[in-house]
């Protein structure tokens, strides 16, 4: 996964409370175990007018002129609540979004979007709704985010995120779990020689 420290995008406006897993990626489109290919089932119920996915809702953001590129939401209170799935995040990550501005995010939902390259930027509600206007005004304005100051803004505004720090080290690297246990593998390789040292069997060939 490719980390990244400064970001610049087009903001989709889908201001809505408790969006939950299930309307962000339905349940039904979580048959494979790979991370890729879940992006064309983003939002399904509301993107498309049909089952099967053929015909696009012209009224969803997602589909209007300007925003099929956008990678960054702009979402109400509580965004990612719901069952504690990561294929969510990875159908975020997989069509493209990079960051999601809201009030507040559902706990789990914060735990595994940092692993997927996708920042949580959280604002109040003044600057929600001074960041509304702006779109409003400016439908295809571009928001410009800095994980190093912890700031969003575009060429009339700038605003802080809350967004901790072992989020942004995950994001800035590009590390999911198992990439934070490959950092760490000469310290467990300097554990396991500690550990099986005076020990009276051998240390199996598995975790030489």
């Amino acid at each position: 996964m490719n980390g990244w420290t400064k970001h610049k995008g087009v903001v989709a406006p889908l201001l809505r409370a408790d969006i939950d897993t299930d309307q962000i990626l339905p349940k039904q489109f979580m048959k494979k175990i790979e991370r890729s290919g879940f992006g064309k089932h983003l939002f399904h119920d509301w993107r498309y007018s049909d089952e099967e996915g053929k015909i696009p809702n012209p009224n969803f953001i997602l589909n209007r002129p300007g925003y099929a590129s956008a990678s960054i939401l702009l979402v109400g209170p509580n965004f990612g609540c719901g069952s504690s799935r990561e294929h969510a995040p990875w159908a975020l990550a997989d069509f493209g979004i990079r960051a999601i501005i809201a009030p507040s995010f559902a706990d789990i939902f914060s735990i595994n979007s940092p692993k997927n390259g996708i920042a949580l930027l959280m604002i109040g509600e003044p600057e929600m709704e001074a960041l509304r206007k702006e779109i409003d005004s400016d439908p295809f304005v571009e928001v410009g985010i800095d994980l190093s100051d912890k700031t969003l803004g575009t060429n009339r505004s700038k605003f802080g995120f809350d967004l901790d720090e072992d989020s942004i080290q995950r994001i800035r690297n590009g590390w999911d779990d198992v990439d934070l246990t490959l950092d760490k593998s000469e310290t467990i390789r300097e554990f396991e020689n500690r550990y099986f040292k005076n020990r009276s069997f051998q240390m199996p060939n598995a975790v030489r």
